[in-house]
């Protein structure tokens, strides 16, 4: 490795670089080879002091890399601080030396190695990766390109280079050895990055192609990268830290510096970028925020600002993909598909497709900008281009915020494709690209969109998310993998090739390989789904098949569906064959295991239930006597089942497959974890106390041979204290209330099995006895303890999830949940792992998700796989004295003979099938169902021939005679029998109609639709009134509800900027009310002093104090108010009077209005169509305005028709009351002629009809008998079909409605006017009733009656018909009338759709002017609003500038007060004025008060400046010579020391009057320097608004010529043109004005009004005139009065008060509010006080008398505990007198009787002390005022007081 030319090669600096997780001795090698690191980091970058600063528990954490960085700063600053400033910078020269361009680091010393248990002969390339079948295909940014040939990507801990062509591997390690977050590509593919995880990663830069080390960069996040870019140029790096810092760091990588540093969010974020158009910006986004951020100078130095994207009324949403703009802008996707444009933080407009479609269904991953056109990828597989220019210029249209775009180009990749990101391939001439899809695969895209675009091509396929299991074929080297991405997939992994793969619905979840005792050729495996279905697949080299025409390409192996069952209902987590290949096993998430017999095309044997999920299937070895498999459940439970007996039964008879009878032993985990630990603690605390011991001995021996006996007492007491302390208890017995999950197992023995627990219980090997089988015992209140254990290294958090075995059980291969891999090496015929020790530990998944989901051998013990949740599959060489050939390859099996032939079984593809076991109970039950539907068939025919004996017997009750007939009633046995028979029929109807709800719903659902759409958008149809005689008609408008124009209000986009005419008005109104409105009215005190009491009880002395004083301050309170009211009201008074006096500059509005109009209607105008047209301001039209005027003639028109067709309808409705009144006077027409002779009859008129047309809404109206004509009708039609006519249903429907309504309708008419003619009226005649008896011969009289009545009748029939032939003709006058003006009110509409259609033409062409004049409007308003805002600034400034100039003038004042002062204090003859005067005026050096910020150059500098800054002296102060030299620090004698002392004083006031003279004068010059920028400003922005202005005049101009290019079409009759060229009317009529004669006879009249107008304003300005001089000469003498009055009033004062005062100051002042509350406040206090203390003595007094009872109670105790004390002292006494007699057979006292003896006589001395304590206790308490303290106990006493309990 090269070293660099300046390398510092001091340890101390290169520990910084250590990792904590590597290795001693490669961490060594590789912090000596480190280059030198620039230290003085706070002068190259700003970043927060806290952020450096970690807690202690960090520092430590980190081993001394951030302490030492910290150490150095602080050195390197102070050696800046002590330095002058050359020094300094010369110093920081030598620091910032450069790492020479050509240096390299080593790979082999930074690469991550296997961890070796030390003193162990395991070789380090044990393992050796050969190839990777995998790829992490939902990492972020995964896929890069470094050629058009190689490409990167991250698999575990592992950089993967593959060549896309030979698709060759080359790996590159993890430095770290905890995986890689992320890697990136520098713009020049000369170097790529490698972003570590781990703690305080490192961030690696590569060159490529020679792939070494080139820059590490350190400390950058605390656990893991999320992304890393270069900028454009490559010269930075931006890398983003994930959980949990997020931080954003920029690197100059070259010099492995970081310039900028702060936290990017509080959420995870998920990409950094660089804008390439300026390296200064940069863009992050994540969870649900984007943030942009920019370098930026501040007074500290560089810092990153950012500023945090704010969504406003756009959801929140996770963003994965945006852009930078070349402008800024920032064009990011979101989660549902839309792309948001955004500038300055905030969404400009969010981009979507026509109709309000997403741009992509699903997330967008990634937005590119490629040759002028943007490219987007969504994980709906979909690529999409869209045009650059469009989403530039996007902007909002209405308030939805939506801009709907469509896309130029799309490619659709494929159905189930999710691309997440695409790299470009640099080939000439093409336009490809690489995509990462995130459902497994890497696609080359064609992107170029021409006539030979390549379709898209899979480069390569795998496993999308975890890989559930592995397996290997027993006879050769292929591998099978199942995922939950539904496919099983085959490999070879000697030959590194992927083979064959297949899809199905499901996920697969278990995989096995089927034994060569079954398949002799190892051809056959069975997979486990998700779903329950097991499936076995056979693989067959397709070479060996028929070869059809048309066959697609032959592949080197393909799968083939061999046999498929379902024997769970949740997934299958385990399979396994028995070692004879004769039963499989699999077990399921179900609680079941399954078993099968193989040979027998795997039958269903039967099932067990498990108390648990199952987890494991392992059968027991050869060497077992007998047959068994191992069950390990999830939830602590471990089965072992005996090989099930296979019984000969018919299938039919078997109910079900579960096996009841099985002795099955079980063993249900119990942790004893926590005994393990404190068997361990245990032993250590043996271990210690034994090394105690001996440190006591020595300790001991060395005391006695020093210091001899004493030495030795000393001993004994420390020893007697050590003893005394107390050791810490135990770890306490813990068993976790839930159960840790067991992950794996295997036999040991027969009976005895190992098993590896996560959770609590992790860390160790358990070896573990099953109990023997007992048929009674319940497996849940079962409790089983392992009988051994075997610690296991560094697996307290990373437990052993799988645990395969060479095929010569030499070795054990462990995975780790952390994607680490184990080998363990074992000595043979060792069941209980005793030389479990050495062990080969290596990283290769991803430690965070890429736990080991499986592991395995091969069949020769060569090679190693593993697959692991993080989507990787990895192969090794295991390794072996033997060379592996290169050309090592998988021997395929060969397809069978007449495999083509052989019927594929049908696959189960519904994941609700039943399964085994459930099939069977279905069929048991449909076998159940069908004898029971045998029995109610035989029912049914026994009630059919009881029905029909029934129906013989009823027919011979009827030839019965009457009166022995039965009655019907009389047949019923049970009335209540027909009563439920009618109940069960109408519950059958409501369950029809139940059944039926769903189509009549869809059916209402339908018309509901259709009504919608055709029938509710109209507001009226068309009815067509006819005449009765005439053929006329009249028909209404069908009118459709009011247009959109008519609704919606579109708010302008370009409101019209006020004038500045009207906005000084405006601001003067303003400012003039806000003058006449000032003077702050005087608020009255409101507030009471003090509350009311509600209570009211005997006041105290002081509480009338107290209200006294009250009284007295309210009244005083309420002088002074009235006299403040009475104030107010004057001032009121005043100040009305001021308001009604006009200003000076007060202008009449009626003047300002009428000069207004006069200055827009005075003057020459031009046409519309003139080229200088200027249109004003209050004419420009937009298209908002443009919308409501059409909105306007819509609702003109609307409201017209409206109007036209309820008139209509009045007529049909006068028709129909023409119509029955007609049929009344028929009817009474009928009457009378069945009384007249035929001959004498007139014909009846015909009574008019109703024509369909006339009632449209009838077709709508139905009853149940026209809906069943209808459905004849349908039926008949459906029957007949003509082939060549197709009708439309709805019409003849219609036609039929309308008939049958209609007839219905008639009749009901006719019925009403027969009910009419029934009733009595002045047309009705008194018709003779005939008797039945014999007619007479009539009488003379009689026969002149019947004359009259027949000339009467006759009279009537003439005067019914006329009458009816009157209301006809009335009625067609009435439509001809109303006819004639619908025919003006059409020519009105039609004249209204005309402008209608010119509107619309002028709307779509001002839209189209809307964009650019919104624009135009905008940079008016804004450089309008600058303007005024620089105004504003202006007049702010010009006013400082007075007020400054104002205190100024005040200073200098003080200053010359400060002088004439302390000339008047001296005294013209004094002799030392010279010398005092020279020290009031001498110059100093004052430090100024200062923030101390800068360094010490810059204090210099102020200093300097300060010095230079110049007082205010006088002309002799400034001539005087400089050369004298005086000691002010000393009065002269004689000299009066006052005057000295006054004089220095006034010397400090006289230098700090000319400071705040320097600095005011410093602001005035700053603020003339503004007020010139500003002028400056002002004149340029004025410029801008004026050519703002302009441009927009100019396209209001270009708009209006647009505008007078649209057609406008005026119909005109020939007696309307009056432009006539001799005597005729030209054919060119192009240059005639259209005008109407009422505005032209306006404007004739308005010239006469002007000119009357002109004479009467010049005689008002002559009287006002006159007027204003008399107004001013009366103005001037009341100003006189005024001053004189004023004058009498000052001297009035000065006469009686002395001098002018403020009265209605006076008035005010006569009481102090705030003084007063105190005094009551204090009377208050020291009323609540008195009371308290007397409470306080009450409450003493209990308390002592509460001591005196508790001291007699006490007292009483005492002398009861003296009595047993005297009783048990003769009862010692008497005890001891008959041990003495009994023991004198014995010789001597024995031990214990002694240590007896003196423990009471120990006990009978403590309580004699407590007894005269206690008595000195009492008499204390007796005593008055007596205090002690409680007893001093003696350890002795406290040792005895649990025994004497």
């Amino acid at each position: 490795m090269k070293e660099p030319d300046d390398q510092d090669t001091d340890g101390e600096k290169s520990d910084r670089s250590k990792s904590g997780t590597r290795q001693s001795q490669r961490s060594s090698k590789y912090e000596l080879r480190s280059p030198m690191k620039d230290d003085t980091t706070d002068e190259t970058f700003t970043e927060e002091d806290s952020y450096l600063e970690e807690e202690d528990t960090d520092l430590e954490g980190l081993e001394g890399s951030s302490i030492s960085f910290q150490y150095d700063d602080l050195e390197i600053t102070r050696l800046s601080q002590e330095t002058p400033a050359p020094a300094a910078e010369e110093a920081e020269e030598e620091v910032k030396k450069k790492i020479s361009e050509s240096f390299y680091y080593d790979y082999m010393e930074l690469a991550s190695m296997p961890f070796v248990t030390p003193d162990s002969n395991i070789p380090l390339d044990l393992l050796t990766l050969v190839h990777s079948f995998g790829y992490d295909c939902r990492k972020r940014a995964n896929l890069q390109l470094m050629d058009s040939n190689i490409a990167l990507y991250i698999a575990g801990n592992q950089l993967i280079l593959l060549n896309l062509k030979t698709k060759e591997q080359i790996y590159l390690q993890s430095s770290s050895g905890e995986g890689i977050g992320v890697i990136g590509v520098h713009p020049y593919k000369t170097h790529f990055t490698v972003a570590e995880k781990g703690s305080f990663p490192d961030i690696i830069i590569y060159e490529y192609p020679s792939l070494r080390p080139y820059r590490i960069l350190r400390d950058g996040t605390e656990k893991a990268y999320a992304y890393v870019d270069f900028n454009n140029n490559g010269t930075l790096l931006a890398s983003v830290g994930s959980n949990p810092d997020y931080t954003l760091t920029i690197w100059n990588w070259k010099e492995e510096q970081p310039i900028l540093r702060t936290k990017a969010f509080s959420q995870e974020v998920f990409k950094v970028t660089f804008n390439p158009e300026d390296e200064e910006q940069l863009t992050t986004s994540g969870s649900g925020h984007i943030k942009f951020w920019e370098m930026a100078f501040t007074f500290t130095g560089l810092k990153l600002q950012g500023s945090l994207g704010r969504f406003g009324k756009t959801a929140t949403t996770d963003i994965e993909g945006y852009m930078e703009l070349p402008d800024g802008k920032v064009l990011s996707g979101s989660e549902w598909g839309n792309m948001l444009l955004w500038e300055g933080s905030l969404i400009k407009v969010e981009l979507c497709r026509a109709g309000n479609k997403s741009c992509h269904h699903g997330p967008i991953n990634q937005i590119m900008l490629d040759e002028g056109e943007v490219i987007t990828v969504g994980s709906d597989g979909c690529v999409r281009i869209w045009d650059f220019e469009t989403i530039d210029t996007a902007d909002v249209i209405d308030e939805t915020g939506l801009l709907q775009i469509e896309p130029i180009n799309e490619l659709q990749v494929g159905k189930n494709v999710n691309l997440f990101s695409m790299e470009k391939m640099n080939e000439t001439g093409s336009n490809f690209w690489l995509a990462q899809d995130a459902n497994g695969a890497i696609w080359k895209l064609d992107l170029s969109f021409s006539n030979i675009t390549q379709d898209p091509e899979c480069l390569f396929s795998f496993h999308s998310g975890a890989i559930q299991d592995l397996a290997v074929s027993p006879i050769t080297y292929l591998m099978a993998t199942t995922a939950l991405d539904c496919s099983v997939r085959i490999y070879d992994f000697a030959g590194k090739t992927p083979l064959a793969q297949m899809k199905f619905k499901q996920g697969g979840t278990a995989l096995a390989w089927v034994p060569q005792m079954v398949s002799y050729n190892g051809a056959q495996i069975s997979v486990g789904f998700e779903d329950g279905v097991v499936r076995i697949l056979e693989i067959y080299d397709p070479k060996g098949l028929t070869i059809f025409a048309g066959r697609k390409k032959i592949l080197d192996a393909d799968l083939r569906l061999k046999h498929v069952f379902k024997p769970h209902t949740a997934s299958v987590t385990a399979l396994a064959y028995e070692h004879d290949g004769e039963i499989l096993a699999t077990g399921s998430k179900d609680h079941t295991v399954f078993f099968f017999e193989v040979e027998r095309n795997y039958k269903p044997i039967g099932y067990i239930n498990t108390p648990g999920p199952v987890r494991q299937l392992t059968w027991s070895g050869i060497s077992h006597p007998e047959s068994t498999l191992l069950i390990i459940c999830e939830n602590g439970y471990i089965l072992e089942a005996p090989l099930p007996t296979i019984k000969e039964e018919d299938d039919d008879k078997v109910v079900s497959y579960e096996i009841k009878d099985m002795c099955i032993k079980c063993f249900h985990f119990s942790s004893i974890k926590s005994n393990i630990l404190r068997l361990i603690e245990i032993e250590k605390r043996e271990q210690q106390k034994k090394l105690k011991e001996k440190e006591r001995e020595e300790r001991r021996r060395k005391a006695a041979e020093e210091m001899g006996e004493d030495g030795e007492k000393e001993f004994q007491e420390e020893e007697a204290a050590a003893e005394e302390e107390e050791e810490e208890p135990l770890p306490a017995i813990f068993i976790p209330p839930t159960p840790s999950p067991i992950l794996c197992g295997f036999y040991s023995e027969p009976g005895k099995f190992w098993v590896s627990l996560g959770g609590y219980d992790s860390g160790f090997l358990y070896h573990c006895e099953f109990p023997p089988y007992d048929k009674s015992s319940n497996f849940k209140e079962q409790k089983d303890e392992p009988f051994d254990f075997h610690f296991l290294e560094d697996t307290e958090n990373n437990p052993v999830q799988t645990i395969t075995f060479s095929v010569n059980q030499t070795m054990m291969f462990c995975g780790m949940r952390n994607g680490a891999i184990r080998v363990y090496l074992l000595s043979e015929n060792d069941p209980s792992l005793t030389t479990l020790e050495d062990y080969w530990h290596f990283n290769v998944h991803d430690n965070n998700y890429g736990c080991i989901k499986s592991i395995a051998t091969s069949f020769d013990d060569r090679f190693l796989m593993t697959a692991g949740t993080d989507s990787n599959i990895f192969v090794f060489n295991i390794f072996s004295e033997y060379m592996l050939r290169k050309d090592m390859k998988a021997k395929v099996p060969s397809s069978r003979f007449g495999m083509d032939a052989e019927p594929i079984p049908k696959d189960i593809e519904d994941p609700k099938a039943y399964s085994i076991e459930n099939a069977r109970r279905k069929r048991e039950h449909d076998k159940l169902m069908k004898e029971v539907e045998e029995i109610k068939a035989g029912k049914r025919e026994q009630l059919k021939a009881l029905r029909n004996e029934f129906r013989k017997l009823l027919e011979m009750n009827k030839e019965l005679p009457q009166h022995m007939q039965f009655k019907r009633t009389d047949f019923d046995l049970d009335s209540k029998i027909r009563a439920e028979i009618d109940r069960k029929t109408a519950y059958k109807l409501q369950q029809v109609r139940k059944e039926l709800a769903w189509e009549k719903e869809k059916h209402e659902l339908g018309l509901k639709k259709l009504q919608n759409r055709f029938r509710d958008p109209l507001e009226s149809d068309a009815v067509v009134v006819h005449a009765i005689q005439s053929d006329h008609k009249i028909s209404s408008y069908r009118l459709a509800q009011p247009s959109r124009y008519s609704k919606f209000k579109r708010p302008s986009q370009t409101e019209r900027r006020p004038s500045k005419l009207e906005r000084f008005e405006k601001e003067g109104a303003g400012r003039k009310d806000s003058q006449k409105e000032t003077g702050g009215s005087v608020s009255i005190q409101e507030e009471s002093i003090i509350e009311k009491g509600k209570k009211f009880r005997p006041k105290t002395l002081s509480e009338i104090m107290v209200g006294n004083q009250i009284a007295k301050t309210r009244k005083l309170i309420l002088k002074a108010e009235k006299a403040q009211l009475k104030i107010q009201q004057r001032k009121k008074e005043w100040e009305e009077l001021y308001k009604s006096k006009p200003d000076d500059d007060f202008e009449d509005p009626k003047d300002l209005q009428a000069i207004k109009e006069a200055q827009l209607y005075m003057g020459d105008f031009n046409l519309k169509t003139a080229p200088d047209y200027r249109i004003p301001e209050h004419m420009r039209i937009n298209a908002a305005k443009k919308e409501e005027e059409l909105g306007y003639l819509d609702t003109l028109a609307h409201g017209k028709k409206r109007h036209m067709n309820k008139c209509i309808l009045s007529l049909r409705d006068l028709k129909v009351a023409v119509i029955e009144e007609i049929q009344c006077l028929v009817q009474e027409l009928k009457s009378i002629q069945s009384t007249l002779h035929r001959s004498k009859h007139i014909p009846i008129p015909q009574i008019p009809q109703i024509y369909p047309d006339e009632v449209p809404e009838k077709r709508f109206q139905y009853n149940e008998e026209t809906l069943l004509n209808f459905k004849q009708e349908q039926m008949k039609k459906e029957d007949e079909k003509p082939p060549q006519v197709e009708q439309s249903g709805s019409g003849g429907s219609g036609g039929g409605f309308l008939r049958l309504s209609s007839e219905k309708d008639g009749d009901l008419t006719t019925r009403d006017s027969l009910s009419r003619s029934s009733k009595p009226s002045g047309f009705s005649l008194d018709i003779p009733k005939f008797l039945e008896f014999e007619k007479a011969e009539p009488t003379d009289v009689e026969l002149e009656i019947m004359k009259r009545d027949e000339i009467k009748h006759v009279y009537m029939q003439q005067y019914l018909v006329n009458r009816i032939k009157e209301l006809i003709v009335t009625f067609d006058a009435e439509l001809r009338v109303l006819r004639h003006q619908k025919l003006k009110l059409d020519i009105q509409i039609k004249l209204s759709d005309l402008h209608h259609v010119t509107l619309f033409q002028e709307m779509l062409l001002l839209k189209n002017f809307e964009k650019q004049e919104n624009i135009l409007q905008e940079r008016v308003n804004s450089s309008d609003k600058e303007e005024q805002f620089m105004q504003w600034k202006i007049n702010e400034t010009l006013k400082e500038m007075e007020e400054k100039k104002n205190e100024i003038s005040k200073l200098q004042d003080q200053e010359k007060a400060l002088y004439a002062g302390f000339q008047a204090a001296i005294g013209e003859n004094n002799k030392f004025a010279n010398f005092l005067m020279k020290v009031l005026k001498k110059k100093i050096k004052r430090v100024k008060k200062k923030e101390v910020e800068g360094d010490a150059d810059e204090d210099e500098e102020s200093e300097e400046s300060s010095e230079e800054e110049s007082s205010l002296e006088s002309d002799e102060d400034e001539s005087g010579s400089e050369d004298d030299v005086f000691d002010d620090s000393i009065c002269p004698t004689n000299c009066d020391v006052g005057l000295f002392e006054m004089a220095l004083q006034l010397r400090e006031k006289r230098l700090d009057i000319e400071e705040a003279l320097v600095e005011e004068k410093k602001i005035v010059d700053n603020l003339k320097k503004e007020y010139d920028t500003l002028s400056k400003k002002v004149k340029i922005v004025a410029t801008n608004l004026n050519a703002a202005e302009e441009a927009l005049e100019a396209y209001q101009r270009e708009k209006q010529q647009r505008l007078n290019e649209l057609l406008v079409v005026i119909p005109l009759k020939l007696h309307q043109i009056e432009y006539v060229v001799l005597g005729e009317i030209p054919s060119d009529l192009s240059g005639t004005l259209v005008f109407s004669n009422q505005s032209l006879g306006r404007l004739q009249e308005r010239i006469v009004q002007l000119h009357e107008e002109n004479s009467k304003q010049q005689k008002l300005n002559k009287e006002w005139r006159e007027r204003r001089k008399r107004l001013a000469q009366e103005k001037r003498e009341m100003t006189k009065t005024i001053n004189k009055m004023e004058e009498t009033v000052r001297q009035l004062m000065i006469s009686k008060f002395g001098r002018v005062i403020d009265l209605e100051a006076l008035q005010t002042l006569s009481v102090n509010t705030t003084l007063e509350e105190l005094k009551i406040r204090k009377l208050q206090k020291e009323l609540l006080n008195a009371k308290e203390m007397k409470m306080w003595e009450e409450k003493i007094a209990r308390v002592r008398w509460e001591l005196m009872m508790k001291t007699k109670e006490h007292t009483k105790k005492l002398h009861q505990m003296n009595d047993l004390c005297i009783e048990k002292k003769k009862l010692d006494s008497r005890l001891n007198t008959l041990q003495n007699q009994q023991g004198n057979a014995f010789q001597g006292l024995r031990k214990a009787d002694i240590l007896a003896k003196e423990k009471v006589t120990e006990l009978i001395q403590v309580q004699t002390e407590k007894i005269s304590a206690l008595k000195e206790e009492i008499a204390l308490l007796r005593k008055k005022g007596g205090f002690i303290l409680p007893p001093i106990r003696s350890s002795q006493e406290n040792e005895m007081e649990p025994t004497e309990l």
